[in-house]
């Protein structure tokens, strides 16, 4: 006997569509903060491009673009000798800011390879490593429409002792992203800074840190520009 409040049969084709249309509506909602419009960044994107209309970046440069990480990476030119970089970062910026962002202080510039450092901030707001690694895909495909050739190399989300209640969702993010570069090996590169900023007992090493316990000292870079250098030639 059919019960009395039954619901009534979907047609079969029907329940298929429907089926589709909550699956994409799905995979929308997980990568949602790409298609955000973060105006926060206004002010600082237009310094950005003002100092590019009267001082254009040389072409086929290195682009780094992130958040606070590169914004205080002061050194890149010592660090990098022989190699022309432009400090695109702009600080608190989440890895879906840059995607917004790309054409106007990334592409414009024509470069060789783009560095970026962002997803901790994701990360600590909530987001899930599932969306941080959906927006590394958006920012990767929008770069590689625009510059098919351009090589991006992903820094890996750093072990932050003031974040360290994260770390499972960093290293989530970190494994997420690196399974997607090595599918385009020529194309992308996963850095991996986690491993290198572990002491022996396994917890950041504290001289790595500012007083925040966030962001990086000199001796911090110092850690990443070896491991970066190969990866800029």
């Amino acid at each position: 006997m059919t019960p009395a409040f039954a619901a009534p049969a979907v047609p079969r084709t029907r329940a298929r569509r429907l089926a589709l249309v909550f699956a994409l509506a799905g995979a929308f909602a997980g990568s949602s903060s790409t298609f955000a419009a973060p105006e926060k960044w206004s002010a600082a994107i237009a310094k950005f491009t003002q100092a590019d209309a009267t001082n254009p970046p040389p072409p086929h440069a290195v682009v780094f673009v992130g958040s606070s990480s590169i914004v205080k990476w002061t050194s890149l030119a010592r660090d990098f000798p022989g190699v022309p970089t432009i400090n695109r970062g702009f600080g608190g910026s989440e890895l879906a800011d840059s995607v917004f962002y790309a054409d106007r202080i990334v592409i414009p510039c024509q470069p060789r390879t783009v560095v970026v450092y962002a997803g901790d901030n994701d990360l600590k707001a909530g987001k899930s490593p599932e969306t941080v690694a959906a927006d590394f895909t958006a920012f990767r495909t929008k770069i590689h429409a625009a510059l098919p050739a351009a090589k991006i190399v992903f820094i890996g989300i750093k072990p932050s002792p003031s974040r360290w209640d994260i770390r499972e969702k960093g290293l989530k993010a970190n494994a997420l992203i690196a399974a997607d570069c090595a599918a385009d090996p020529v194309r992308l590169a996963f850095l991996d800074v986690w491993r290198p900023m572990l002491g022996p007992d396994g917890l950041p090493r504290p001289e790595l840190y500012l007083a925040d316990k966030l962001h990086l000292t000199p001796a911090g870079y110092a850690v990443w520009t070896p491991l970066l250098a190969p990866l800029l030639k």
